[in-house]
């Protein structure tokens, strides 16, 4: 795996690129980050993507170069901003997946893009702004709509793994994308996990005040559907 530089609006973001497991050329699966930043739970699923499903992997970044958080306070303020103001976050994720696309090895006419907590956001946003993606796959992802696409026109297939008790994307939320999804014309489908929080994929959460707390069956029947889904896609 390899860091990669790239720039955005003259701002320098730093990724991880991972080729395809015994593959010259791949298509590429690009990671969108938890609100934390980018770090040790994306990079371990971008090997899963590469060496488990044969696919070239690239984890981008939203915040910037060296901009990670440790604290919920930290987390809070780097997330915030770009929940307020949709349209830089899909500028700064139009980025990341051009970078994406540059990398040795990728076959970049093929390209699907997967995000856990505030990067399932990130990555049903690329839906929304129908940027070049076959699918997107959101995990215990935030369902709020982006008020700057009000009435989206989704081309991409979506996929949605969902924790039924996630404090994060209540009942009441999963009613409204569902609906937005079929008023956007989009080819969609939810999977809905019981007895699961949000973070379920996320190795280590354990937060039960918070509601973040990771579920080794969930994880797994999850990415088992997602290898369906690009199974499908490529």
């Amino acid at each position: 795996m390899s860091a990669v530089d790239y720039t955005v609006d003259g701002k320098t973001y730093e990724g991880y690129y991972l080729r395809a497991k015994g593959k010259d050329v791949a298509p590429v699966v690009v990671i969108a980050h938890a609100w934390g930043g980018l770090g040790d739970n994306e990079i371990e699923k971008a090997e899963r993507v590469a060496n488990e499903l044969g696919y070239a992997a690239f984890a981008m970044d939203v915040y910037g170069k060296g901009k990670r958080g440790t604290t919920v306070e930290e987390n809070q303020a780097l997330m915030n901003p770009l929940v307020e103001d949709r349209a830089e976050l899909q500028k700064r994720l139009a980025g990341g997946l051009a970078a994406a696309k540059q990398q040795v090895g990728v076959d970049p006419k093929n390209a699907a893009a997967i995000g856990f907590c505030f990067g399932g956001l990130c990555v049903l946003d690329m839906a929304r702004a129908n940027m070049d993606v076959a699918g997107v796959a959101s995990f215990h992802g935030l369902f709020s709509p982006a008020d700057n696409i009000p009435s989206p026109k989704i081309s991409a297939k979506v996929l949605m793994e969902h924790g039924w008790l996630d404090p994060m994307a209540t009942p009441e939320d999963v009613m409204a994308i569902t609906k937005e999804m079929g008023e956007a014309g989009a080819d969609w489908q939810m999977h809905v996990h019981g007895q699961c929080q949000h973070a379920f994929t996320t190795k280590g959460a354990n937060n039960h005040d918070m509601g973040t707390v990771y579920n080794a069956d969930a994880d797994r029947r999850s990415m088992e559907s997602l290898k369906a889904f690009l199974a499908e896609l490529f």
